[in-house]
């Protein structure tokens, strides 16, 4: 056997190993990055979108369903959209029948989990009135609930379960990061509670989102549109009455909100001599955040009461 041969031989000998050792280095880190992968969430609006980003930080990878500036009344999934959600590991809604297109995810057999939010929360029951309309006719109550800052709290923890349960290996990260946000959203109904204390109880918001607001900080709610959808037109009748109650009460402040057409809320204004503000639902997708937006709210309504 020649030198060349030789050498061509403890060439081989020593590549393959070589080569086995990288290829074996490659499948292992690919495994490691497979197994280490974000979960992959889908939040139906605005609000949870964020109590899922505060929950999961960088080890979730959140994305929002209902397009900013559209109202998640409407809103219903493209072919696009269900299949974003057939490739996630939770889908997060907000429940009391306020997605109503979840029972077609059901339908297409979606295999990741569906987070009902409301779970554990009392919800308050539609109002006789509003049973008998066509547009609440799948609802099973007041789906409002994250307007509570109490009951938003609720709403975190849920989450943080659902990640924990998705991601065991994680679960003490995201309830930790649970207990820090329901911590600021503690220190949030404590500023309502103390601001609106002694302050007047009668506000008019424009659509019948604040039932839970209301009941939380002993409030009481009267409404521009008698629905839970903002979407509805006042008839002349219920603009009367609003302007009386405006008066009878003293009130010199009408609320609106961001996606709705002021001209409503500023005749009644101009009938009273008094002006608008908005009291935000927090339904469709802005650059403050929740607490950030829940706060403008008080401030709004410490003008209009206090």
């Amino acid at each position: 056997m020649n030198n060349q041969v030789k050498l061509a031989i403890i060439v081989i000998a020593i590549t393959i190993p070589l080569i086995s050792y990288v290829v074996f280095l490659s499948d292992s880190n690919q495994f490691k990055k497979a197994n280490s992968s974000k979960l992959q969430v889908m939040s139906s609006f605005y609000p949870l979108r964020e109590f899922s980003q505060n929950v999961g930080k960088e080890k979730v990878d959140v994305k929002l369903l209902v397009p900013v500036g559209v109202e998640p009344h409407d809103w219903e999934p493209s072919i696009k959209d269900v299949q974003q959600m057939q490739k996630s590991d939770l889908v997060i809604i907000n429940g009391i029948g306020f997605e109503s297109w979840v029972d077609k995810l059901n339908e297409m057999n979606y295999q990741g989990v569906i987070v009902d939010t409301s779970n554990g929360i009392v919800i308050k029951n539609l109002d006789e009135e509003f049973l008998k309309r066509k547009e609440h006719a799948n609802e099973s109550g007041d789906p409002h609930i994250w307007l509570n800052p109490v009951y938003a709290k609720i709403q975190v923890q849920n989450i943080a379960n659902a990640f924990s349960n998705s991601d065991p290996e994680n679960r003490q990260y995201y309830q930790e990061n649970a207990k820090n946000y329901i911590n600021k959203l503690d220190l949030l109904d404590s500023k309502i509670r103390t601001e609106l204390f002694d302050c007047n109880h009668d506000f008019i918001a424009f659509h019948h989102a604040f039932s839970y607001f209301a009941d939380e900080y002993n409030l009481t709610q009267h409404t521009i549109i008698p629905s839970y959808a903002s979407h509805a037109e006042p008839t002349a009748k219920t603009l009367e009455n609003v302007i009386n109650t405006a008066k009878l009460l003293n009130l010199k402040v009408i609320f609106t909100e961001e996606t709705a057409d002021p001209k409503t809320s500023q005749v009644i204004a101009n009938e009273i001599g008094g002006k608008i503000l908005i009291l935000s639902p927090l339904e469709i997708g802005v650059n403050e955040t929740y607490i950030s937006k829940m706060t403008e709210n008080l401030n709004h309504l410490k003008e209009a009461l206090c």
